[in-house]
């Protein structure tokens, strides 16, 4: 059995989990509401505030699918009570960021800012000019943002400059040799 797939999760208090025909699952709390459609072969039962996710069989494809819908269902869980976080730091002598219509405006060392427009259910916020919080209920969502907002200028290995992670570590460069 699946080691994710078997652990209990746990809702907690103010979240409501209801489970509707067709393994379409709701989850209500104090962030907001989540809703998806999970794989009708998986038994997923919601008893005295715990979900638990059980499968028929051992076929490859259903063993699959069973930890990942468990991790699902604990991600829409945690998203409701606690939501999801990603900070971002800009490195470099310019770089900044600034908040723009619920989007962000970004000066990153090219000849025009670089523009991101706002995302639904997604909160940014500028601290400092060069750090960057994004907030939201989804985590697929907050991370694509975050890789998003990231890529328009990835830190390069040499000066370090560029758009990182705030926990991300870059591997320097020696630089050329004379």
């Amino acid at each position: 059995m699946s080691r994710v797939g078997k652990k209990i999760i746990v809702v907690p208090a103010g979240v409501e989990v209801t489970l509707t025909a067709g393994n379409v699952v709701t989850v209500k709390g104090p962030k907001g509401t989540l809703t998806k459609k999970f794989n009708e072969e998986l038994t997923i039962n919601v008893e005295n505030n715990e979900i638990t996710v059980a499968r028929p069989n051992d076929l490859p494809a259903v063993r699959a699918i069973h930890g990942t819908t468990r991790a699902l269902l604990n991600n829409m869980v945690v998203g409701v009570s606690e939501g999801f976080k990603k900070t971002l730091t800009l490195v470099g002598v310019g770089y900044r960021a600034t908040e723009k219509n619920a989007g962000l405006e970004m000066a990153l060392g090219y000849s025009h800012p670089v523009v991101i427009n706002a995302v639904e259910g997604i909160k940014m916020t500028v601290e400092k000019n060069t750090t960057i919080h994004i907030e939201g209920i989804e985590k697929d969502v907050v991370g694509q943002v975050a890789a998003d907002i990231r890529s328009k200028r990835a830190p390069e290995p040499y000066k370090g400059k560029g758009v990182k992670y705030s926990d991300e570590v870059i591997r320097r460069k020696e630089g050329k040799k004379s």
